[in-house]
């Protein structure tokens, strides 16, 4: 599922896509609400976050990334 520019995901709005895997797609994204930059990672279905040990993993690897920055993973129902 390709995400488009200015598609909104709650307060991010997607600015362009960064990259495709088998694990799923990641978007460069603006937070509307902060004013910076994010990125956004999106499984597909069978990854998804209904899964609770691929959302505990997902972020898990997230909260390591950075530390000065915002980091979150969302769930968006398809």
């Amino acid at each position: 599922m390709a995400l488009t520019p200015g598609t909104r995901l709650g307060p991010y709005a997607i600015t362009a896509q960064i990259g495709v895997g088998g694990m799923g797609e990641v978007y460069r994204a603006t937070d509307t609400k902060l004013k910076c930059e994010v990125a956004i990672k999106v499984l597909p279905r069978p990854y998804s976050c209904t899964n609770a040990s691929v959302l505990t993993n997902s972020q898990t690897n997230t909260a390591g990334m950075w530390t000065a920055a915002k980091i979150g993973v969302i769930r968006r129902d398809q």
